[in-house]
């Protein structure tokens, strides 16, 4: 059995990339696999100022949700990153995230899977919100693998990825895969 982690960092409650995030779930879940989604609208994280306090004494200055998210993620065997895409990249709210993950990141140790979605239906579009989300797991996780990406281009309305039989086998699937 293994510790999943889903962040989910859409700020709209069963959005599209949520919806992908919860049917991966679904499938780890019955992959026999003790799996908790954490909503990042959920919790009020406070912006890296770029203080380095961090690197100097282990511990962020500020005394947020971002404590409890940590202690989490340390205990991960996997994480799955879920965004919308806006503006060609990840959300704000999972950028806010990333840039918290400095005290920890070279302490998780954690298979990675990405779930992204978007409203155009060229998937070359994801490409750069990918990237940027690897500027993390790739070159700060160093003792993390990133093994599934699910590219879910062409969900225009809220909800409409429930709908995609396509990408919700693929979430599923790749949920029993962890």
């Amino acid at each position: 059995m293994k510790n999943v982690i889903i962040i989910s960092a859409t700020p709209r409650k069963n959005g599209n990339s949520e919806i992908l995030a919860k049917e991966l779930m679904r499938g780890a879940v019955e992959k026999g696999h003790k799996v908790e989604l954490i909503n990042l609208r959920e919790y009020n994280l406070k912006y890296c100022i770029g203080c380095y306090s961090c690197a100097k004494n282990g511990k962020c200055i500020h005394n947020d949700g971002m404590n409890e998210l940590s202690k989490k993620l340390l205990k991960a065997d996997a994480i799955v990153f879920a965004t919308p895409v806006y503006f060609y990249s990840m959300s704000g709210q999972l950028k806010v995230f990333i840039d918290r993950l400095v005290p920890i990141y070279t302490e998780i140790k954690a298979d990675i899977y990405m779930i992204a979605t978007q409203w155009d239906e060229n998937k070359e579009m994801m490409k750069n919100t990918f990237e940027a989300i690897r500027g993390c797991t790739r070159d700060c996780f160093e003792n993390c693998t990133e093994i599934g990406v699910i590219y879910g281009a062409g969900l225009n309305e809220l909800g409409e990825a429930e709908k995609n039989i396509e990408y919700m086998s693929l979430a599923y699937e790749m949920g029993k895969k962890i």
